[in-house]
């Protein structure tokens, strides 16, 4: 089982309108569109998109992969057209536009559609979200875990694949804030590997549970990961939620991210400026 002809796939949810999937829910379609495709909203999660998310993506030192970024196919225009420029440059992006449909059967229909049935062997996927983002060696780390546990691979139809090692992140006008952290099964960095018979993919389990259906393997011997923080992180929009006490890089940290993740903190005060 040779990982390195494996197929990567990631997939990327950009305000894609779903029913459902959200933690803050709303009471119609047209409410979460108007909150979805608020400026102030749009405005952020594109500067968190350019500067963040996309820099490591770009940058991984192994480009054999393909990212798909979906959205809702009634995303205003304006939006749609910065979501292309940024991407103008990444061969390995695709937007892919739907009508609002049940989140997770959409999601693993998405995926299924752009999975290579022609090889025998399995995919290797992962999530994705537009304000996180992934070492420059991600995708490397992965087919070198599916390596490391190809016999795993050879006799179960799904395994994790998990590196939960890095920082949580908030952009500001003076800098990147961070605090560093050890955070298994968070959804960032977290792989799956996925035979060619079966249908489920990562969008189908919750991040959190999924060593509670298959077997996984963990990496924490490197950073990994940046988990962005925002005023309108979904999974932060809720009362209770823990506060975190972060630091603003300094010069040895802005290099670090610089070099592990391709995020330019000069880059990142200009968007948040």
């Amino acid at each position: 089982m040779n990982s390195q002809d494996m197929q990567v796939i990631g997939l990327c949810r950009f305000s894609y309108p779903a029913l459902g999937g959200f933690q803050v829910e709303h009471e119609s379609i047209e409410d979460r569109r108007a909150y979805l495709y608020a400026p102030e909203r749009m405005d952020e999660r594109l500067a968190m998109f350019e500067t963040i998310a996309l820099p490591g993506l770009k940058a991984q030192t192994d480009q054999n992969f393909t990212f798909l970024i979906v959205i809702g196919d009634c995303m205003p225009a304006p939006y749609l057209a910065r979501l292309q420029d940024m991407t103008a440059d990444m061969p390995q992006a695709k937007i892919v536009a739907m009508p609002p449909k049940q989140h997770r059967p959409v999601m693993k229909q998405i995926i299924n559609d752009h999975i290579d049935r022609d090889t025998a062997l399995p995919s290797l996927q992962f999530r994705h979200d537009d304000d996180d983002a992934v070492s420059v060696r991600f995708v490397e780390r992965l087919r070198g875990a599916a390596a490391d546990c190809a016999g795993l691979m050879a006799s179960q139809p799904m395994v994790g694949i998990d590196f939960n090692r890095g920082y949580s992140a908030l952009p500001t006008a003076e800098g990147m804030m961070s605090k560093a952290h050890v955070m298994p099964y968070y959804g960032v960095a977290l792989g799956m590997a996925v035979a060619q018979y079966q249908q489920q993919t990562i969008m189908n389990f919750a991040h959190g549970k999924l060593n509670r259906v298959m077997p996984t393997v963990t990496y924490t011997d490197e950073d990994m990961f940046v988990r962005g923080h925002n005023g309108f992180n979904d999974s932060r929009q809720k009362a209770g939620v823990k506060q975190l006490d972060f630091e603003l890089l300094d010069a040895a940290g802005e290099a670090h991210f610089k070099k592990t993740f391709a995020i330019d903190s000069d880059q990142v005060r200009a968007a948040f400026a």
